[in-house]
């Protein structure tokens, strides 16, 4: 199976001004994040994706763009969406004959409002491997949602042939803390990824790595802080979450989770991967303002522009410096090295 214990970004898919899928900027955010050492994979076609607005041929490209972008120096995995479990067993089968390795195996959309029968769960995902043999990553969702799964559900999926991940955003800490340490001993290979991207500081203690949207615009400090948390070095932590906390705020302590998708492009401007913002409808643009503060965020993280992309993934396998600021907290004492 795929070794994702690291960092795994959910990268956007970039439109052109026309709405179009802008292929050559897929390229530019592909090549990018797969050159940075710690990167273990790109998860396509997700929320952060915006998977579900593309048509199935649109989809199958995008998934043949982000292959060629990576050189198929890492694994790309895709979102599977659909509904219902055929149909979403189906396009699993696409996503593996357009070059994907695996999918992250999204709830049915409409246990969302009306919860799921007794079993349900457990059938979607042994029925999508049986039809494609594409292996699968259990994707748990928020606990103030109907599709959240219960702890035995989890080790129930987490036993069945081909699931060997875990993407865990139930953002309940209570429950974090109690189910982790079980799903830990009773699944000791599963993979257990974190995908909470405004509580990294929390989480990136217990899980063999990140699972992200965030991924797309601070691969270089997400990396550092999955080092940190495996060392359980808090210090180091610390002061990579604090450098980070602008953009935190700027990108997910907005109204709607769904506008950190939008606000994700801004910050891929920012870094100057993204020419625009561009979304497809139902995601709208963001007030005005925003794309200022954004910018402002990007800035104050000291997340440089990204002008020579062969260049900056040089620097970055050479080992290159942190960024200053956290040379200064670790020439003040704070940093834990």
């Amino acid at each position: 199976m795929l070794d994702l214990r690291g960092l795994t970004p959910a990268p956007v898919t970039p439109f052109l001004p026309s709405r179009e899928v802008d292929y050559d900027a897929i390229q530019r955010l592909g090549s990018w994040l797969g050159s940075i050492d710690g990167v273990k994979g790109l998860v396509v076609l997700g929320h952060a994706g915006e998977g579900t607005f593309l048509t199935p041929d649109e989809q199958c490209e995008v998934i043949r763009a982000f292959v060629k972008s990576v050189d198929n120096k890492i694994p790309i995995i895709a979102g599977i969406t659909c509904e219902g479990t055929e149909v979403a067993a189906l396009e699993a089968k696409r996503a593996k004959e357009a070059g994907a390795q695996a999918g992250l195996l999204y709830p049915s959309h409409g246990w969302l409002r009306f919860g799921y029968q007794p079993g349900a769960p457990q059938d979607r995902y042994r029925r999508v491997y049986e039809v494609s043999k594409l292996p699968l990553i259990l994707f748990q969702y928020p606990d103030n949602t109907k599709a959240t799964y219960s702890l035995q559900t989890m080790l129930d999926i987490s036993a069945l042939p081909g699931v060997f991940a875990m993407k865990n955003g139930v953002r309940n800490m209570r429950r974090w803390d109690t189910e982790i340490p079980v799903i830990r001993a009773q699944r000791p290979e599963l993979q257990i990824l974190t995908c909470h991207d405004e509580y990294l500081i929390h989480t990136a203690f217990d899980i063999d790595g990140f699972l992200l949207g965030y991924g797309n615009i601070a691969p270089e400090l997400l990396v550092e802080l999955i080092k940190a948390g495996k060392a359980r070095d808090f210090t180091r932590a610390r002061a990579v979450h604090d450098q980070l906390l602008p953009v935190t705020k700027a990108v997910y302590h907005r109204g709607s989770h769904m506008e950190g998708t939008v606000a994700l492009k801004h910050a891929l401007v920012a870094r100057g991967i993204l020419k625009d913002a561009t979304v497809r409808s139902p995601l709208m643009p963001l007030p005005d303002g925003a794309e200022e503060e954004i910018h402002a965020a990007v800035r104050a993280a000291e997340l440089g522009v990204v002008g020579n992309v062969g260049a900056a993934a040089g620097a970055q396998k050479q080992g290159a410096p942190l960024p200053s600021a956290m040379q200064a907290k670790a020439t003040n004492g704070i940093n834990g090295h």
